[in-house]
């Protein structure tokens, strides 16, 4: 299953856990991150038009990587095709939230030559979408009167375009029967231009006619620098770069050797990124919970009561290099009989280089005696309201226009003053170097004719280094701060896989695996909200999470193009790290005394059960043209619970781990039309990212149901029309507080429709 952002598959979960626990690699080699606060890769950095196949391993032999307790998944590019090929797609599409068209193009060019020793494929995409979303959210507290009531509650509108550049090359040289050279690489860049309409409300507890007395109500626009680069607009700008250089040679006729170098880098940079808020206060609001889901807010406060809050700059830029250096060996023991078997060996270095480097300055107006003195109304506004917004029945209302905030001249000293504030970034800041040393000896071994096992043993050494950063609200003094740390992880394996006849296999799998820290939470940072009066801080000397695992399955080949398997699996899950939580917590580091206290410790543990089941077949035994019709679909069920010792008795479901899981996919094709039909289902979940667990406010990700059709016709042999219709069901990304009525985010993407022709060449 995915999460989306923005419509899109961002985040993949592999049998029910979270994106933290899987790996994701691009040809066989990982793929950093561009997030800066955890390790899970966002996959709509990647077109699909560059993908042509999707391997996902569930279980992990010794000879691959171990930080993959959920699976790992590998984005196989295009190879060197084994003839010239020449494709072109051309094609547009409509985006029914922002009532925008949209572009793509993509192209694959590939050969053979030198008397088919050399090959070589060049492909390319270029994605134009104008997209957007309806959106709300909020946080809800228990009342002095022990009620759940609404804290804050925020009215979003986004309006985003999004740009996507791909570009990929692969190579292939046969020297000689013996020895052959590979080299891949692929180049990614996306930016994305929002702006974003908020409105907010703060909320005090209601009095007994359901009215918050005291409400504060803020606008707030989100804009950019007003020039062609940022367009008005927030830029974020994502680039991606992987190559790798990959050898393959036989010794000796026995003897085989595979190596690999690879170099990945993956940046995030968002300059100039302004925020223009105003405000009134001290308003009554009538807030209506008939509806939790949509709560209502009755209030009446005139533009012209809008005046001056703040006015802001951020400057945020993340990266990640990953470099890799490894080596395979596969000896041949016994040739040839019942009894063959093979010895694997081989090791790699691999070193991460992470960095976020942010900063904030608080643009204050020269001259201005009070903030009461600037208005909304004195700025050039805008109209966000929407007659058919998705997430409720509110109304957005009037804020300053985007490109008003981007023709601001910040530089002017006769009418700004930048104020740097390290409050609000320093904490945010670090970098990390870590470097793992595996090292691996696996033994394949036939046992009989229809029996094969597989044993090993790998170890992983890690060894990090942090950098983080110390704020003192007293002196207002940023403190460097470094942390160490160093382990090892010691990880048998051993697979059985029994052929019961020609088309039934048996397996069995007992391998260990670990996931490793996110990389903000091992950094001696301190963080402090002098707003709620919390502190929070990182902890450098967090060890992997490792979990055990074990897994039985059965698979049937069908006859008519089919299979039909089944699978249980197991994980026993160590050291998984939870946020400790205190209260009234007195920091030795300030002396100062603050209403909770967080930090990611290791210490719960948890454990998995899983059952999986899938089935594909071309329905061949229905008359006429319904035997074009074929089925695939795959249901996975998980039990979960955590032992965290911040709830004593008390258990919860895995965080990230879903319940239920259900895809289907009909499809019918002919020699000239292709259609399908795709369905997901996939049950709520904790938020693995959720801090507060109080009972009856936990963090849930809602429920989803997804319908997506697809459809091509072949016009003449080289030429195809498709079509694509995605969220049929405007199925909302959607968070929820204990129960699934009472929400806290709602975004909604609407409809989205791609069509256009395909011209392939062979």
């Amino acid at each position: 299953s995915v999460n989306y952002n923005e419509g899109e598959a961002r985040y993949a979960n592999v049998r029910g856990t979270e994106p933290r626990l899987n790996s994701v690699m691009l040809d066989g080699e990982r793929i950093p991150s561009a997030d800066a606060e955890t390790r899970a890769v966002q996959l709509d950095l990647i077109p699909a038009d560059m993908v042509q196949t999707i391997e996902v391993n569930k279980t992990v032999t010794s000879d691959m990587d171990a930080d993959a307790i959920g699976g790992s998944i590998n984005l196989i590019t295009r190879q060197a095709p084994n003839s010239q090929r020449f494709t072109l797609t051309l094609g547009s599409g409509y985006n029914f939230l922002a009532e925008k068209p949209m572009l793509n193009g993509s192209f694959v060019i590939g050969r053979r030559a030198m008397k088919e020793k050399f090959g070589m494929v060049i492909s390319g995409t270029l994605n134009d979408h104008r997209l957007g979303s309806d959106n709300v959210e909020g946080t809800w507290r228990i009342t002095r009167d022990g009620d759940l009531y609404p804290k804050e509650w925020e009215i979003r509108t986004y309006q985003i375009r999004r740009l996507r550049r791909s570009i990929s090359a692969a190579f292939d040289f046969q020297i000689n029967e013996y020895n052959k050279l590979f080299f891949n690489s692929q180049y990614n860049h996306r930016d994305d231009w929002e702006n974003r309409f908020r409105l907010q409300y703060l909320l005090q507890d209601p009095d007994k006619n359901g009215v918050s007395q005291q409400t504060e109500i803020r606008r707030q626009t989100k804009a950019g620098l007003n020039n062609d680069r940022f367009d008005n607009a927030r830029l974020e700008d994502q680039r991606s770069t992987l190559a790798s250089l990959k050898g393959k040679h036989i010794f000796a006729d026995f003897l085989e050797m595979k190596w690999s170098i690879s170099y990945a880098e993956a940046r995030e940079t968002r300059p100039h990124e302004r925020y223009l808020e105003w405000q009134v206060e001290k308003i009554p609001v009538k807030v209506d919970l008939s509806s939790l889901r949509t709560p209502s807010f009755y209030e009446h406060a005139p533009a012209d009561a809008f005046f001056f809050r703040d006015l802001s700059e951020e400057f945020k830029s993340t990266r990640e290099v990953d470099s890799r250096t490894g080596f395979d060996f596969s000896l041949p023991l016994i040739q040839g009989g019942k009894y063959k078997n093979s010895l694997s060996f081989g090791g790699a270095f691999k070193s991460k280089d992470k960095k976020r480097e942010n900063r904030y300055e608080r643009i204050i107006p020269v001259g201005v005696d009070s903030s009461h003195s600037l208005l909304m109304v004195q700025t050039p506004l805008i109209d966000a309201t929407k007659s058919d917004f998705l997430a409720g029945a509110y109304q957005a209302g009037l804020y300053t226009k985007p490109d008003f905030i981007g023709g601001l001249n910040f530089d002017d000293g006769s009418r700004f003053e930048r104020k740097d504030i390290p409050s609000q970034y320093a904490s945010l800041n670090y970098t990390v170097d870590e470097g793992i040393s595996a090292a691996y000896v696996l033994l394949e071994q036939n046992l009989g004719k229809k029996l094969k096992m597989k044993a090993g043993v790998r170890i992983e050494q890690t060894k990090v280094k942090n950098h983080g950063h110390q704020y003192n609200e007293n002196d207002h003094i940023v403190t460097p701060q470094t942390g160490t740390a160093t382990y090892k992880n010691i990880l048998p394996g051993l697979q059985f896989k029994y052929d019961w006849d020609d088309n039934t296999i048996l397996r069995f799998a007992y391998s260990n695996t670990l996931a490793r820290p996110n990389f903000y939470s091992m950094v001696p940072y301190r963080e402090i909200n002098k707003n709620d009066e919390e502190l929070t801080e990182g902890n450098p000397g967090l060890l992997p999470t490792t979990s055990m695992n074990l897994d039985c399955s059965a698979e049937k080949y069908l006859a008519a193009i089919g299979l039909l398997s089944a699978g249980l699996f197991y994980k026993d899950i160590t050291n998984f790290i939870y946020v400790f939580n205190a209260n009234d917590y007195r920091d030795p580091v300030s002396g100062n005394t603050y209403d909770e206290y967080f930090q990611p410790r290791n210490g719960a543990k948890a454990n998995l059960i899983g059952l999986e089941t899938s089935f594909q077949r071309q329905l061949t035994f229905l008359p006429g043209i319904l035997s074009n019709l074929s089925i695939y679909l795959n249901y996975t069920h998980t039990t979960s619970r955590t032992e965290n010792p911040e709830f004593g008795d008390r258990q919860i479901s895995l965080p990230g781990s879903s319940a239920d899981i259900l895809n289907i996919n009909v499809y019918w094709q002919s020699k000239k039309i292709n259609c399908g039909i795709s369905f997901n289902y996939t049950s709520p979940y904790i938020d693995p990212d959720e801090v507060d667990l109080t009972p009856g406010l936990e963090r849930y990700y809602d429920q989803v149901t997804y319908l997506d059709i697809n459809g091509s016709y072949v016009m003449h042999p080289n030429l195809r029309f498709y079509l694509e219709v995605n969220n049929l069901l405007n199925q909302p990304l959607r968070y929820y507080a204990g129960i699934s009525e009472r929400t806290l985010q709602q975004e909604y993407y609407n409809i989205r429709l791609t069509a256009g022709i395909k011209y392939d060449l062979q």
